[in-house]
């Protein structure tokens, strides 16, 4: 193993690659100074100031890692409250669920093995294993972990560090598999992780991770999903670098669907087991691409190009006296709606299904009002964007089941009116 650089993050500007420590990063994107997405606001706070933070995203030509390179706290972004819930999305619980098949079957886990999941929210994830017969424990700093503790998931309210992995050691023995789905991107004191890995995971154990991809981002004009709690976006190259620092070793890859384009990666403990040819054809493929300049510069172009677009066309929805509905609210419309300087004036409101946790309250830095989408159906607008855009077509659909008539917009990967 190589000498490590220092992996866990300091709060505030980030001079050097998180994965390699390389100062030299060149800038991919500027968003401006943006509230932190998912801190939605009540009634009464719009009454108060609202801190913002720089956001902008770079890259390294060295190891290819995207990052961000201004870290808020931790406990600030992911504070007790944090209104995400992976099971209330019915899409995502079935991809969940046909991700621990997937997983279970590749790996050829025997009934009883240990899961363990990091950022185990809900425990929607960690259900599915235990379905399959595995024990399961989860991990989540959030007061979302009550809803997996009511479904009989033993769950630590706590971040994953050396000291939980120990707890779940010395009560459950070591993990046979270890998960971290949509939250490897996410954690500032990375080193703290992969040193509490290293022990947690036995010595023919595994642990996958899926999250954004950095290909997917930039080929699909993803800039929404840069934002506080993405610190960094991975390519292959970068997960392999950072995996050789520790007794790990990159096995296997696949790209998959999620979120508009996510990576699986397979990693095993200790250094005996041989990469498949997956990895191979991943990495000579972005050697092809990300380490041009141009291709970050072509990005960052037609970024703002479509951003003035999704003005252009809430303005012209404006005009003819139709103003342009909102419909969903993940934390990535967040980057996209305060980038594009799009509040109340023109879209007056954002509809969510009835069982989220962010109805009544208000987007960051915009002020748009989040309500029950049955309005959608009640007042039946003539404009209306699908800000979950990766969920598009579901989504659609449903509303259409329930009776919507109003022209659907997607916003990405290019502004576009749906067929449907």
């Amino acid at each position: 193993m190589m000498d490590r650089p220092l992996h866990n993050i300091s709060n505030g500007y980030v001079s050097q690659c998180q994965v390699c420590g390389n100062p030299d990063l060149q800038e991919v994107l500027n968003l401006g100074h943006q509230p932190l997405c998912d801190t939605l606001l009540s009634l009464e706070e719009l009454t108060q100031p609202e801190v913002q933070f720089p956001l902008r995203q770079m890259w390294c030509p060295k190891c290819t890692l995207s990052q961000l390179d201004y870290v808020v706290s931790g406990p600030v972004v992911y504070h007790p409250e944090y209104p995400y819930r992976s099971g209330v999305t019915r899409e995502l619980a079935a991809y969940q669920a046909e991700l621990a098949r997937d997983v279970v079957a590749l790996l050829k886990l025997s009934a009883d093995s240990l899961v363990v999941d990091i950022g185990s929210n809900d425990g929607t994830l960690l259900s599915a294993f235990r379905d399959l017969g595995m024990r399961v424990q989860g991990v989540e700093p959030t007061n979302i972990a009550k809803y997996a503790v009511r479904a009989g998931i033993e769950t630590i309210q706590e971040p994953f560090t050396p000291s939980s992995a120990q707890k779940i050691i010395e009560s459950r023995g070591k993990a046979k598999l270890v998960t971290a789905t949509n939250v490897f991107a996410h954690m500032q004191g990375l080193g703290d992780f992969l040193e509490g890995l290293e022990a947690l995971v036995d010595s023919d154990g595994y642990f996958v991770l899926e999250n954004h991809y950095l290909g997917a981002v930039m080929d699909r004009l993803q800039f929404d999903t840069i934002y506080h709690e993405h610190l960094r976006t991975y390519s292959l190259r970068s997960l392999v670098t950072l995996f050789d620092y520790y007794d790990f070793r990159v096995v296997d890859a696949l790209k998959v669907s999620r979120y508009g384009g996510n990576i699986r990666v397979v990693v095993a403990k200790g250094k005996s087991c041989n990469p498949s040819s997956r990895v191979t054809e991943i990495l000579a493929e972005e050697d092809a691409s990300m380490r041009d300049p141009g291709y970050y510069q072509r990005f960052r172009d037609r970024s703002i190009q479509l951003k003035n677009q999704f003005v252009e066309l809430a303005i012209q929805c404006a005009k003819s006296g139709s103003l342009l509905i909102g419909n969903s609210c993940p934390g990535r419309c967040s980057t996209l709606l305060n980038f594009a300087g799009v509040g109340p004036d023109l879209m007056p409101y954002i509809a969510e299904q009835p069982a989220s946790l962010k109805l009544g309250k208000y987007l960051p830095g915009k002020h748009i009002p989040i309500v029950n989408n049955q309005r959608l159906i009640d007042e039946q607008p003539e404009h209306v964007m699908l800000l979950a855009w990766h969920y598009a077509k579901p989504i659609a659909e449903q509303l259409r089941e329930r009776g919507l008539r109003s022209k659907l917009y997607v916003p990405m990967p290019e502004l576009a009116l749906m067929e449907i």
